[in-house]
């Protein structure tokens, strides 16, 4: 049984559920990182050992023997690391992470979400509609929170930090791990490690195995590891060019993950997603945010004055009514169809009821994920919003939904790019979604494992934005620009570490909201005051 796991970039979300996986599970923890982040000094308070250069002196002793340590790494790490070559010639066992992920998804069932976006919130709703349905609690408590529930609804690996949950890892009662150390040797790729990734009919038991809700990452095509059950796709769009190349590629390779589902499992795909689906005895569904024409679809859609949606879902079986979702924004109803969908079908192959109660009730207590459509001022003089969004049509969405909730309001965009590549390629999709904003403000390119690329830089983006003045801003300075400007809805996007920022903009737009509630205050006293005074004068003639 692997005891020591060295992990290789232990930072990053999905690197850090694994790494969370197996400290629970009593294995000793230790890694690398460029930088100390949250993430990375939660994981030191739960046990890990880790540093942040890359020098191999600096690994503890006990992980530098090859007969007892494992070493985890993510693709995201240049191929001339320092400590991932000296493992490489010292004989190590070393594995992706997502083949470790694989691993693990053989012992379970597994209810995959896969996509080019959407595929966190769907994932993170998943896992929690999991908790309340199976776990024995009516999830009707009101504030969204976990902690005085059980944990009958399974484990859950995710590609965001659930707010319900506060962490990226879920862990189910049953919850094991089954990894032998023999089971991948430093020279094994994914074919041979983990088989071709569907199970024979004879190894299907549903109701056997404990559930496991994964984030299926295309990047690498790293989901090309896993073996799901049952799997949701969100999306197919040109991502990750610089890995695939063309958009043919990209959807070719989400047709392959649809080819390593269980044969008597299912498949979701969104009605938008150009994937080609392999023939066979898979049950194949579609889904969309209200096409009637859809297996799964939401009906009789109302924006309430929050911001929140209720609606109904339609399934195979009739319409789930009067659902009310927890979080804001339209996409997110889209996603709640999405993982109602995945329950619907994980619910049929298990042969388990699907209360359509609790169900209501963990649709109205999710509380969303962490810099996904994550709003931290929502004040009648002042809105500042966070998110993820690094593709055009995440950006896209996000600012659409914010116009239908905040309409007639002034919508100032702040925009990290992440990586040149991705820049390049899709700069004029930039533009273009970002120019539904009023104002944008741009800040350098966050490269990430990438060097510059000559004739790149967040200015390529601006040159082409339509009709609405930009500018470029060091992140360092957001707060101060975002201070001295006439803001009403403030939104920041971007992968790469504009995070770092949000707190100290939300003070910003929190201190300016109050600003205008005192002036507005003040005048209305001022109004009131001469309104009097001129009736008083009357009274007195």
């Amino acid at each position: 049984m692997i005891k020591n796991i060295y992990f290789i970039g232990i930072g990053g979300i999905g690197m850090s559920a694994l790494a969370r996986y197996f400290l629970h599970k009593g294995a000793h923890v230790a890694g690398y990182d460029l930088t100390e982040t949250p993430l990375t000094k939660a994981l030191a308070k739960e046990g890990a050992a880790i540093h942040y250069a890359d020098d191999p002196a600096l690994i503890p002793p006990g992980f530098r023997d090859p007969a007892t340590t494992t070493v985890v790494y993510t693709p995201a790490v240049p191929s001339d690391h320092r400590e991932l070559t000296w493992f490489r010639e010292g004989g190590f066992m070393i594995a992706k992470r997502a083949e470790i992920l694989g691993i693990i998804s053989r012992d379970h069932f597994t209810m995959a979400v896969a996509g080019t976006h959407g595929k966190t919130t769907v994932t993170t709703l998943t896992a929690w509609l999991n908790r309340v349905l199976y776990d024995g609690e009516s999830g009707s408590g009101g504030n969204g929170s976990c902690k005085d529930r059980g944990n009958g609804g399974g484990s859950a690996f995710l590609g965001g930090i659930s707010k319900n949950f506060d962490s990226n890892l879920v862990l189910g009662k049953d919850d094991r791990l089954v990894v032998e150390a023999d089971e991948l040797s430093p020279s094994q790729d994914a074919s041979t490690a983990c088989g071709d990734g569907r199970r024979s009919v004879d190894e299907l038991a549903w109701q056997g195995r404990p559930r496991l809700v994964v984030e299926a990452d295309e990047y690498d095509r790293s989901f090309l590891r896993l073996s799901p059950d049952v799997a949701v796709i969100t999306s197919a769009d040109a991502d990750h060019l610089d890995i695939y190349g063309t958009h043919e590629a990209v959807k070719e390779a989400f047709s392959q993950f649809v080819g390593r589902i269980s044969p008597t499992g299912a498949v979701i795909v969104n009605k938008k997603a150009d994937v080609a689906i392999p023939g066979g005895t898979l049950a194949k569904y579609s889904y969309s945010l209200d096409d009637p024409e859809t297996d799964f679809y939401a009906a009789n859609i109302h924006v309430l004055p929050s911001g929140h949606y209720t609606f109904d879902i339609a399934t195979p079986d009739g319409l789930i009514e009067k659902c009310t979702l927890g979080i804001t924004g339209k996409i997110n109803v889209e996603n709640s169809v999405a993982a109602v969908a995945l329950m619907w079908a994980a619910a049929k192959l298990r042969e388990e009821p699907l209360d359509e109660a609790k169900l209501r009730s963990g649709l109205a207590d999710f509380s969303g994920v962490k810099r996904r459509f994550d709003i931290h001022v929502n004040t009648p003089p002042a809105v500042y919003m966070d998110d993820y969004a690094h593709h055009p049509d995440e950006l896209r969405a996000a600012l659409t939904s914010l116009r239908a909730m905040f309409p007639g309001r002034r919508i100032t965009a702040v925009f990290q790019p992440h990586l040149y590549s991705r820049t390049r390629d899709f700069a004029a999709g930039f533009a273009e979604a970002l120019s539904n904003a009023d104002e944008l403000i741009l800040t350098p390119i966050y490269p990430a494992r990438e060097e510059p690329i000559p004739g790149v830089d967040s200015g390529t983006i601006g040159a082409l934005v339509k009709n609405i003045p930009w500018c470029v801003v060091a992140k360092e300075g957001l707060a101060d620009a975002i201070a001295a400007r006439d803001t009403d809805v403030v939104v920041t996007f971007g992968a790469g570490n504009i995070d770092n920022h949000v707190a100290e903009i939300a003070r910003v737009v929190s201190r300016k909201a109050a600003t205008v509630g005192e002036e507005a205050a003040g005048k209305e006293t001022v109004e009131k005051l001469g309104k009097f005074e001129s009736q008083s004068s009357g009274q007195s003639d």
